[in-house]
């Protein structure tokens, strides 16, 4: 039940990219197009919970123990670029369309804060391993599910009459708003699975 709520909160409650606002630079460049919008959230999804497993090793293994943690950004960080360099090889040799339309986006997960404040809030809130991995694929879901659903909407937009004062930007940070306050709906469902608890 504990692993549910996580699951629920980190998904839909307290989503990474509506509730704490954090990735919005592939959230506004990415979900022009469904299939990038895809590719990036399968890509975040496997760096996010592979670099937050990485650090919850790294963070308990070795800056921990050395009295190191001063250090966690940087280590992190480090981490982190050599997972999406991992990625982007793996995407260049077995899907070099994918490759092509996520252009200058799949470099950029390595300085996306959504990575690293996941990795940085599994330490903080003193994860366990499991907890880590759960929370991290989860979080990492609510973010490919953000995104989709931006790009259905962004579709959407680009056939009907925007005034030309919110055109572009304007109208994608709108949408975004809009997105948090429902996602902000499920504050209920995850009050009621923990008062079951």
């Amino acid at each position: 039940m504990e692993l549910l709520i996580l699951v629920i909160s980190a998904m839909l409650v307290k989503n990474i990219l509506l509730a704490q606002y954090l990735g919005n630079c592939p959230f506004c460049g990415v979900s022009n197009r469904m299939d990038t919008a895809l590719g990036m959230g399968m890509a975040v999804i496997f760096v996010l919970t592979l670099s937050s497993a990485c650090t919850w090793v790294v963070q308990r293994y070795m800056l921990d123990p050395f009295g190191l943690g001063y250090l966690q950004t940087l280590v992190f960080i480090l981490v982190i670029a050599a997972l999406v360099q991992l990625v982007e090889m793996f995407l260049k040799k077995s899907a070099p369309l994918l490759y092509q339309a996520l252009g200058i986006y799949l470099p950029l997960i390595t300085t996306n804060c959504a990575v690293l404040g996941v990795a940085i809030i599994c330490i903080r809130r003193d994860y366990d391993f499991v907890h880590t991995i759960v929370f991290s694929l989860a979080s990492a879901a609510g973010f490919s599910l953000a995104l989709v659903l931006m790009a259905g909407i962004r579709r959407r937009i680009s056939v009907s009459p925007v005034p030309r004062a919110l055109q572009g930007t304007a109208i994608t940070l709108i949408t975004a708003g809009l997105m948090a306050l429902a996602f902000f709906g499920f504050a209920g469902v995850d009050a009621s699975l923990t008062a079951l608890k």
